[in-house]
């Protein structure tokens, strides 16, 4: 037996769906974040390692 009577009444979760949906969504973006954030932190210095070494070179 379903504890909603149809779809639409599971996302407004008997009035409550805008806070529930967002603390996912908010959830959800902020996980992204911490997998994003390391890999365009790694990117970032490789790039400037390798310009570093490419600086050095041409010396």
């Amino acid at each position: 037996m379903s504890v909603f009577a149809s779809f639409a009444e599971f996302f407004a979760m008997d009035g409550h769906g805008a806070y529930v949906w967002s603390a996912y969504g908010l959830c959800a973006a902020l996980m992204a974040w911490n997998v994003a954030l390391p890999i365009v932190a790694r990117r970032r210095y490789l790039d400037e390692l390798a310009r570093r070494r490419r600086r050095e070179a041409s010396q």
